[in-house]
């Protein structure tokens, strides 16, 4: 295991709390609503033994304007020094993560979505999409994923984990890594 430091970068007056950890090929984690950046913390800490660079944010207000929250991944991209890198987030985290290639495309290389809620927002025509949910979320119906899927067959992918409910990026976050390493090929 790494060792984590909270950082905050501060642009424009807005303090945004961030983890940065590991090298190699970048993945961004945006968390679900109400949950702290260590929800995903140790999910991260696998990818970052299995040679990833993690880069984790705090909890975003899931008051905010979307597009203003993609602009946000962005700000903390360019203050780490990431020209692009894959995306993701878990529930409404995933919403955000939908939304950045929407506004941002040059920037990511893929998008990945854990859980991901109900969203008016089109997933990109060019840009790959790794969905992984339980089979037992009780919080977002695994039908939401089936058909987020079935709307763009060519691109996007779904894993399941069996018997894991909404949380399952912490319960589960062996088996959660394992598909994210495995689908991005990056060993």
């Amino acid at each position: 295991m790494t060792a984590a430091t909270l950082q905050t970068f501060e642009p424009d007056g807005r303090a945004i709390s961030y983890i940065d950890e590991g090298t190699g090929p970048a993945l961004v984690l945006i968390p679900e609503t109400g949950q702290e950046i260590g929800s995903l913390g140790t999910l991260a800490s696998i990818l970052v033994e299995e040679d990833f660079r993690v880069v984790r944010l705090g909890t975003l207000d899931a008051d905010a304007d979307v597009h203003a929250l993609a602009r946000t991944v962005v700000d903390v991209m360019d203050a780490v020094g990431l020209d692009h890198a894959w995306i993701g987030g878990h529930g409404f985290g995933g919403t955000v993560a939908r939304t950045v290639p929407a506004d941002h495309h040059d920037r990511v290389n893929g998008v990945l979505l854990l859980a991901p809620e109900p969203a008016d927002i089109p997933l990109a025509a060019d840009i790959p999409v790794l969905v992984v949910h339980g089979t037992a979320d009780d919080v977002t119906p695994l039908a939401e994923s089936e058909r987020l899927v079935a709307s763009a067959p060519a691109l996007a992918s779904l894993k399941t984990v069996e018997g894991a409910g909404h949380l399952f990026p912490a319960t589960h976050p062996g088996e959660t890594s394992w598909f994210i390493e495995d689908y991005l090929d990056w060993d």
